[in-house]
């Protein structure tokens, strides 16, 4: 939809933003782009889910905005890479419904307790903006920066060419070691720092 460069202070990206065609996501999505990606394997991508609380507002209660910024730290010294940030807040449930979320929690769910307990799944999150973006910029495979198996899982269905993953484990803090305990011990999180 839209491209322009963005100077930032891990790099010079250039930044797309790009519509999903579904029914079901309406939302724009953005991509940070390190360098010539077009036909490159295994290209450097962080695929990031939005988190309001954490990435704008610097939230205790997660690990996502020191996430972002070791990503964007970390492509920002390499010739190439990828940023893509997914408007998928809640690990796809809404903002609203990830507050409700957080009231749950202070009354001592856990993260995957508290959004069953508001009839959702664990993680509604899906990655077929992420693999449509990758095939429009002719990425041929990537090397994901990830903790999260199902992450890697449902880029493979898409048809992405997932050649590795690249540990990423930032932003553990006294008040976020329960939730980082729930992203391992339930979500099988591939964590060895809690």
């Amino acid at each position: 939809m839209a491209e322009a460069k963005l100077p930032t202070l891990h790099g010079k990206f250039r930044i797309i933003a790009f519509r999903s065609k579904s029914k079901n996501d309406v939302k724009d999505h953005v991509v940070l782009v390190r360098g010539s990606v077009a036909g490159a394997s295994n290209v450097p991508v962080r695929i990031h889910s939005e988190c309001l609380t954490g990435d704008v507002f610097g939230s205790l209660r997660c690990d996502c905005h020191a996430q972002l910024q070791a990503a964007l730290c970390k492509i920002g010294k390499m010739q190439r890479g990828l940023v893509i940030y997914l408007r998928q807040e809640g690990r796809g449930i809404g903002l609203a419904n990830k507050i409700r979320a957080y009231a749950l929690q202070e009354k001592g769910m856990d993260t995957v307790e508290a959004n069953i307990a508001l009839g959702f799944p664990s993680d509604m999150r899906n990655y077929d903006v992420a693999a449509a973006v990758l095939s429009h910029l002719k990425v041929k495979s990537i090397a994901l920066i990830t903790n999260n198996p199902d992450k890697t899982d449902k880029l493979r269905a898409c048809g992405v060419k997932v050649v590795r993953r690249i540990p990423h484990e930032f932003g553990l803090t006294r008040r976020n070691r329960k939730y980082m305990r729930t992203k391992r011990d339930k979500m099988a999180h591939m964590l060895s720092k809690v």
